[in-house]
């Protein structure tokens, strides 16, 4: 699975790097070494503008979106927190995915992400999880595969009242190689630049045909290295946390 990333990018850097016209001019995040499940995040995606959901006519954005995927026929938001995460091998497939994968993807802009691996502690002898960051050697940017939905909140009255709807997204996984293998056996799945358009675009629906487009981060070329157990706490962030630390 990935259940914590860093992504550190202003929107400024981002924009140019995937195509998108307009840089966000108000909503804006911090820079977050240590992203965890519903956290705000910053996804790349193509959508009608509104008012025009049913014309051809769609625009690339960069735009906050809250990691952890709410189906729109959930009861509860509280779902999301147990969907972060959405198997390759059956995300075409499954009820909760199906939908988004045909007509929303999103692509999740990463510095890495962290995983962790069991080990003996030398000090104590006792079995504990050592934290690895993962990431790719030549440290370019990661354009995670993601899918995200729209949830209306029935609490709130009006349609247009911007606090109807929460915009929520997951990441796509896969069986882990390379670095990643060696620490845990899944991890996030990447798209390389010359993808992005096809990914992106809701018009591209054939489900085998976008599957091909996935493959792993950074083509495989990725270095894993043991950090602090800082990171296991969400309440800490800054950018010691992916400083190397001996295991």
């Amino acid at each position: 699975m990935c259940g914590r990333y860093a992504s550190t990018r202003s929107p400024q850097e981002l924009a140019p790097l995937f195509q998108v016209p307009e840089v966000p001019a108000k909503e804006t995040l911090a820079p977050n070494w240590n992203v965890a499940p519903t956290n705000d995040v910053w996804a790349v995606l193509e959508r009608s503008p509104r008012g025009e959901e049913d014309s051809d006519k769609v625009q690339r954005e960069l735009r906050p979106l809250r990691w952890g995927l709410v189906p729109s026929w959930a009861k509860d938001v509280k779902v999301g927190a147990r969907m972060i995460n959405a198997r390759v091998e059956t995300v075409h497939e499954k009820p909760a995915y199906r939908r988004a994968f045909a007509r929303r993807r999103c692509l999740l802009p990463a510095d890495g992400f962290y995983e962790w691996e069991q080990i003996k502690d030398p000090a104590t002898g006792k079995a504990r999880k050592q934290p690895f960051f993962i990431h790719p050697q030549d440290e370019q940017v990661m354009a995670l595969a993601g899918l995200y939905e729209y949830w209306r909140d029935p609490a709130v009255k009006q349609d247009d009242d911007p606090a109807a709807w929460l915009m929520t997204c997951t990441i796509i996984t896969t069986e882990a190689t390379d670095a990643a293998g060696r620490v845990h056996p899944r991890m996030p799945l990447a798209l390389t630049p010359d993808h992005y358009d096809a990914w992106l675009d809701p018009g591209h629906q054939d489900p085998d045909e976008l599957r091909a487009l996935l493959d792993q981060p950074a083509e495989g070329h990725l270095q894993a290295r043991p950090v602090s157990t800082a990171v296991n706490n969400v309440r800490n962030n800054g950018p010691h946390l992916l400083d190397e630390h001996p295991a």
